[in-house]
């Protein structure tokens, strides 16, 4: 799962460029969504890639990142703009029901990305077409 922050009114060049940094040899096939901040919601950009790629794009809000902290050093812009520590890697994780950070936060141009994956679950164990 992705988690995506960004600068208002990123490209969707940035965005893309940021995500392929973060995913490294990792195929984008393998995402199975994106998730950002509530005030990200809208960015034109989040969404023109998220449809470009077919990826469902999940929102958070903030009350719910400040519960699942970033792992390295607080953004000051996250806190300045959102009052959250930080939004990829808690979007991330919270994409990810929880799970563990594939990829910590990758900063580029005006982008963050972080990735994280989802543990299978007992129910993903009796019913694979589940897994995400």
């Amino acid at each position: 799962m992705l988690g995506i922050g960004c600068r208002r009114h990123a490209s969707l060049a940035q965005i893309e460029a940021a995500v392929r940094a973060a995913l490294g040899e990792r195929p984008l096939g393998d995402v199975g969504l994106v998730a950002t901040v509530e005030n990200k919601a809208d960015e034109p950009a989040l969404l023109a890639f998220c449809a470009a790629h077919a990826l469902p794009l999940r929102v958070f809000a903030r009350a719910r990142l400040t519960a699942c902290p970033a792992s390295g050093a607080p953004s000051p812009a996250a806190r300045a703009h959102l009052g959250v520590d930080g939004v990829c890697e808690p979007c991330a994780r919270l994409g990810a029901d929880g799970g563990p950070l594939v990829q910590g936060k990758i900063a580029r141009d005006g982008v963050t990305v972080a990735l994280a994956r989802r543990l299978p679950s007992e129910r993903d164990d009796r019913h694979p077409a589940g897994a995400a």
